[in-house]
């Protein structure tokens, strides 16, 4: 009776296979490759984040090219018209037609829990896929510095919060990606986050 290969009895997988985050067996004379490997045969496919192997230098190695200030800038208005536009116009309805205008109405409170919901989920698709509807449409994503991976929403929230810093001395922080070398606000550099192009 035949098990298959009578030299890998117990059907492991070769040894010569690469292991994820271990350098690949590459022929004589050529250098060793990084990252995860190819899919194999019994092997799950395994995403490979920009800011993991193959290291700069080597093909499709190091960081995608980062976004641009006109296209983080253009994200970010598309992002608060979603979110407050539907809010301010409803508001503004509210108040032609109510007898009170010091009171919000019904419609003026629909207007304010859109906006509130619309932020949660723009939150929790930035920290997810790196990308609100926003930058989704730019074709920019958000991801860690350090591994090209998402923030999650906690950090996305923490990244939100910390745009407070780009408001003072002027704003200037929402100014620096024009003269940065990583294109970083401060948030970013706070978060340790980049934004960079992605295929639309």
């Amino acid at each position: 009776m035949s098990f298959g290969d009578p030299n890998n009895p117990y059907g492991q997988p070769p040894q010569n296979q690469p292991g994820y985050g271990y350098p690949q067996q590459a022929p004589p004379g050529m250098p060793p490759q990084y990252g995860y490997p190819q899919q194999q045969p019994g092997y799950p496919q395994q995403p490979q984040p920009y800011g993991a192997y193959p290291p700069p230098g080597m093909p499709g190695g190091g960081m995608p090219p980062l976004a641009n200030w006109g296209q983080r800038v253009g994200a970010s208005l598309l992002d608060g018209l979603i979110i407050v536009g539907p809010m301010y116009a409803l508001g503004f309805i509210d108040l032609a037609s109510s007898d009170d205008p010091s009171t919000p109405g019904v419609l003026g409170l629909i207007g304010m829990l859109y906006a509130f919901g619309m932020g949660i989920f723009q939150l929790i698709k930035e920290g997810g896929t790196g990308q609100t509807i926003g930058k989704k449409v730019v074709g920019i994503s958000l991801h860690r510095e350090s591994d090209g991976r998402t923030l999650g929403f906690g950090m996305a929230f923490v990244r939100k919060l910390a745009h407070m810093l780009d408001s003072f001395a002027c704003y200037l922080g929402w100014l620096w990606p024009l003269w940065d070398d990583k294109n970083q606000t401060f948030a970013d550099k706070v978060c340790s986050t980049v934004v960079v192009r992605v295929n639309k």
